[in-house]
């Protein structure tokens, strides 16, 4: 009746970045709900939601199966990127709010947490291998 694999990806990406709200009101004491909606922080919710996917499909379609195959290849590249390409992106937006610091803007144009660091991807995809294996099909 319900699309399963897509409530599994839902409900990892829900997880993960309620995690991340979490944390951030211990640290800080803040309520900060654009929390729910960054990217970036602990843990990858992008790899909670495609590895969620993935396990999900894999469990329906079975692990043989094209689809499968399909969402493995689409969880590796969304987390090769993960750690690679969008972390590069928040280096150089740190480096960039560094250089506008005291000429311009006081307050950081670029937003610094776009990338994830290897353990912050591995956590993530951990949290969404356990969310698409014990999600009810």
């Amino acid at each position: 009746m319900f699309n399963e694999p897509l409530l599994a990806a839902m409900l990892a990406w829900f997880i993960a970045q309620a995690a991340k709200l979490v944390t951030e009101l211990i640290k800080t004491r803040d309520f900060e709900i654009e929390i729910m909606f960054a990217s970036g922080g602990m843990p990858s919710s992008h790899s909670s939601t495609v590895v969620a996917l993935a396990t999900a499909i894999g469990r329906m379609e079975g692990i043989d199966s094209g689809l499968f195959a399909l969402a493995v290849v689409f969880a590796t590249i969304v987390m090769y990127d993960a750690t690679g390409v969008r972390q590069a992106v928040g280096f150089q937006a740190r480096l960039l709010n560094d250089y506008f610091k005291g000429i311009k803007h006081e307050t950081p144009l670029l937003n610094e947490l776009v990338g994830h660091t290897p353990f912050q991807v591995i956590v993530g995809a951990l949290l969404g291998l356990a969310v698409g294996l014990f999600f009810p099909m």
